[in-house]
């Protein structure tokens, strides 16, 4: 598996509408996504540190997301965030995801 790490500053008092339009209009579009696993953001005390997790089961398919639908993403989310988002990519080597895909065979 392979992980995208998205991290990046919000407006201030954006997260609630940051959240809602996430949910509503990109967690969509990354379900539709090949590869695609699991999503997990986390928020720093101030609701502006945002960091976002994908989960991908290859850097095949994270590498497709990321030139084909992200820049989507990037103008869907603009209105809520400060600066460039920094975006690192990892293999992932532990997960209880990996579990779970294994039971479910």
């Amino acid at each position: 598996m392979f992980a995208r790490n998205v991290s990046f500053q919000l407006k201030p008092n954006m997260l609630s509408d940051y959240t809602r339009t996430f949910d509503k209009d990109v967690l969509p579009l990354l379900r539709k996504q090949n590869g695609f696993k699991d999503e997990i953001t986390f928020c720093g005390q101030g609701g502006t540190d945002v960091t976002a997790v994908s989960i991908w089961e290859n850097k095949k398919d994270a590498d497709n997301y990321n030139t084909n639908t992200y820049p989507q993403v990037l103008k869907t989310l603009a209105r809520f965030i400060e600066g460039t988002p920094q975006v690192h990519t990892f293999d992932v080597i532990t997960s209880t995801l990996h579990q779970h895909d294994l039971a479910a065979v």
